[in-house]
């Protein structure tokens, strides 16, 4: 559980791989080779094993894709990682792009030439992406081949890491809510309502919640590698090395779910023929829409039938978020109490911050794992969005700077996720006033009212506000989905620039973190998570309306805050948040750092 300080868990991670990657595509004929960062499983955090991305280049990321072609190669990352890829890679092998303008597209576009042979692996790309691939690089005259093995696996040979196999474990009703039989019928009315008669699920968040198990195979998530086929009366089977599956297992699944090894999956979409079998495009990789088409079944395109259902919390799971948020509140708080006393009359260094946090945490006895690692940025490192503390980068904190530190836990009955951007000893009156243009940005989403139907992108804006009236942006969404003791990133539903088209529903948990990053001297990011509550009538209102409730639960930097630049309402907000922080976390914490709670939640 402990987190890791190295560049990577897997030592080898680091070196130039990429001649014995030329070495493999050039046995095979190739011009050049896609390395996406997603997996079998189209994975956001990876298993070692599966991380070809971060073995090729160094860059350990949760997002990019790189190519590799003879004689040059190119890694793409968003802006969250545009600092970090600067330090990880090598810009002699690799040039640096953004993954978003452009992306892999364009660069196919212009990198490759007439004739030329681009392999790809079936199993890593969603067919949609390969759409977009094929076509860029016909462009330019060249050719997409599916290969199989792919040249990066035959390069990280027997220095690659084993798959995982942790135990596959039943997740009590205590904290499902639903238990399998009743979600299987439920998603299998959906197939029907589709006119399916069966659908492929691959995503581990999908199968977690649909099976009503849980696994330890993904990094800080507690998701089992496997796949399954749902058919439209309920009954399924489910595909898991045999290595996962005790006997407490076979009797949780029952009588209605077949349990097969992953081996077996193969033939069972050949079993498929002639039947009409719903994949997602988005989480399913080509290779099941090529094998599916082959067995001669009739593919239907659509959302995974579980993800909707999945990201709408239902009661037991809504009241276990509320309860993993107000335990890991009081570990949090002892950890603000910390930074606010020891460690602003001594100098500490990050991994320290790390350390002490998860030791926080530890101590209420409940900690299954993080649910990422945590970020820790002192100082200018604050600055790096997704930065992770490593021995090479270690900073030590500077008075008169900011410390942004971003963590979460994953307990049975619930998964955190919270920033809090803290002051080492007086900060500038800038970073005052854009702490507080960050905080407006978080109170507006916090509070807003909106009618059924509406996206996260519709709300986006409200968080940025602030920030641009005065010229200012961050470049990352304002708000992710989150599971039940599931992946702390959690679809369909997101708060951000991009289009979404999923509309926010009662039970959905998502993010509210605005942020600002001043390269090269500081971030501030304010995160707390919130679910959205049952539309509720407003007096005089011709319309009902959903609302958000706070589910995070620690104080804010009191120091960082200019009232001033606060509304009348803003601050009511703000003192109505911290009076709850202080109901409900105060009865856990005692001594000194009670006495400190009740001082930081004061009314400003």
């Amino acid at each position: 559980m402990r987190q890791t300080f190295d560049e990577s868990t897997d030592p080898s991670f680091g070196p130039n791989h990429v001649p014995l990657i030329r070495q493999a595509m050039d046995a095979q004929g190739l011009d050049g080779f896609l390395v996406p960062h997603e997996d079998e499983h189209q994975n956001e955090y990876l298993p070692q094993a599966n991380d070809r991305l971060g073995w090729a280049t160094g860059f350990t990321g949760s997002a990019g894709a790189a190519v590799i072609l003879k004689d040059k190669a190119a890694i793409f990352v968003d802006g969250r990682y545009t600092l970090q890829v600067r330090d990880q890679v090598d810009q002699a092998v690799f040039e640096i792009r953004d993954l978003v303008e452009g992306g892999v597209p364009a660069y196919l576009e212009t990198a490759t030439a007439q004739g030329q042979t681009i392999g790809y692996d079936p199993r890593l790309h969603s067919p949609d992406a390969l759409e977009h691939l094929k076509a860029a690089a016909a462009k330019a005259g060249a050719t997409l081949k599916a290969v199989a093995p792919n040249p990066l696996d035959i390069a990280w040979g027997e220095a690659r890491p084993a798959q995982p196999t942790a135990p596959v474990v039943p997740q009590p009703l205590q904290y499902a809510g639903e238990d399998s039989a009743a979600k299987r019928a439920r998603v299998g009315e959906a197939l029907a309502g589709k006119n399916a008669d069966a659908t492929v699920l691959t995503a581990p968040s999908s199968i977690a919640w649909l099976f009503n198990v849980r696994g330890g195979d993904v990094i800080r998530s507690p998701l089992p590698l496997g796949q399954a086929i749902l058919n439209r009366d309920g009954t399924a089977r489910l595909f898991l090395d045999p290595a996962k599956v005790g006997d407490d297992l076979r009797a949780w699944l029952g009588n209605e779910v077949r349990l097969e090894t992953t081996d077996d999956l193969p033939a069972a979409l050949v079993d498929l023929k002639g039947k009409r079998v719903l994949v997602d495009p988005g989480q399913s990789s080509a290779w099941y829409f090529d094998a599916l088409a082959k067995a001669g079944a009739e593919v239907v395109r659509g959302e995974d039938p579980c993800a909707l259902p999945r990201a709408c919390k239902n009661a037991v799971e809504i009241e276990g978020a509320l309860e993993a948020h107000r335990r890991d509140g009081g570990a949090v708080t002892r950890f603000l109490h910390w930074l606010a006393t020891d460690a602003q009359t001594r100098t500490v260094d990050e991994i320290e911050v790390v350390t002490r946090l998860e030791g926080f945490r530890q101590a209420t006895g409940a900690l299954k794992d993080l649910s990422f690692d945590t970020i820790a940025g002192a100082a200018s490192n604050g600055a790096n969005v997704h930065y992770r503390p490593t021995t090479r980068l270690n900073k030590k904190t500077e008075t008169g700077s900011l410390l942004l530190v971003d963590s979460g836990a994953q307990y049975l009955d619930g998964t955190t996720d919270i920033t809090r951007t803290v002051a080492i000893g007086e900060p500038s009156q800038e970073m005052r006033e854009r702490f507080t243009l960050v905080l407006k940005g978080h109170l507006a989403l916090a509070a807003i009212r909106f009618p059924a139907g509406t996206t996260g992108s519709a709300l986006d804006a409200l968080a940025r506000a602030p920030l641009w009236m005065m010229g200012l942006d961050y470049d990352h969404g304002t708000g992710h989905g989150v599971g039940s003791y599931l992946g702390v990133h959690e679809g369909p539903q997101r708060i951000s620039k991009l289009p979404n088209f999923v509309a926010l529903r009662p039970g959905m948990i998502v993010s509210n973190e605005p942020g600002y990053y001043k390269e090269g001297a500081y971030g501030i990011r304010i995160e707390n998570l919130q679910y959205v509550t049952p539309a509720e009538p407003i007096t005089g209102g011709e319309r009902r309306m959903l609302g958000f409730m706070t589910l995070t639960l620690a104080p804010l930097d009191r120091r960082l805050v200019v009232a001033e630049m606060l509304t009348k309402d803003e601050l009511a907000q703000l003192n109505a948040y911290h009076a709850r922080v202080w109901a409900e976390i105060g009865p856990r914490v005692d001594g000194e750092v009670r006495t400190w709670l009740e001082a930081a939640c004061r009314p400003i």
